[in-house]
Formats: C-alpha cells, structure tokens, sequence
C-alpha cells in the first residue's frame, strides 16, 4: 500500500490575497489567525459527497520567493525517504525539520525534472 497525499499548499507572493481568491472561488473556509498567517484549510467541509478530499494551506513565502504549489505525502521518517529521493535523482530543499509548536517534522525536495513535492511525518 502507497503512502498519502495529506494536505496541498499554494504559496505566493501576496498570501492575503490568494487566501481571499480561492475562498471566493472554491468556498473554502481558510483559518490564518496564527503566528505565521498560513492560512489552513481543515479537510473536514472540503470533502465531496463520498468523502474525498485532503485539507491544505495558502499563504505568503519568504521575501524573494516567487512562490510554488506543491502537496505533501504523509511518510514514516522524513530523513530516511529524503535520502532516497536523493539516491533517486532528486534533490533536498530542506528537512528533516520539526513544526515549532506542533508535532509533525517537514521535509521538501524536487524531483529529477525539478517538481516540488514536500514530506510530513505526524
């Protein structure tokens, strides 16, 4: 069995703004009251009638950044599967890496043609 994809993130230059746009488009209730205005959008509200549907962030990057879209895929050591998609041909942007005040450790890594894909391990 194949391991998740368990949350997406749009990140861009201007998150406030974004967080507006696609709550407008898709209905999303995006929560960013939180010290880093990510804007969370809980999986719960956004599921279709059979229950489909993962949960996601929108918000700002970091000065400079031009921003990027990206999902995450749930594994059970980010250091170890940060590794093999080095070994595979990609390569490490950042991690293992732990949330201040939450219990989930990040990674990040492009793929060999450069996709971004990011690492949670909860």
């Amino acid at each position: 069995m194949g391991q998740p994809v368990v949350h997406f993130e749009v990140i861009g230059k201007d998150g406030e703004k974004l967080q507006g746009y696609y709550s407008e488009l898709f209905g999303w209730e995006i929560d960013a009251d939180n010290p880093m205005n990510y804007g969370v959008i809980q999986r719960e509200g956004n599921v279709n009638a059979d229950g489909v549907g993962i949960g996601g962030g929108v918000a700002a990057g970091p000065e400079g950044h031009d921003g990027h879209l990206t999902f995450y895929v749930e594994v059970p050591d980010v250091g170890a599967t940060l590794d093999k998609a080095e070994k595979l041909g990609g390569k490490r942007l950042f991690g293992p890496d732990e949330v201040p005040g939450m219990e989930m450790i990040l990674g990040q890594f492009t793929d060999p043609e450069g996709h971004l894909i990011g690492l949670i391990q909860a």
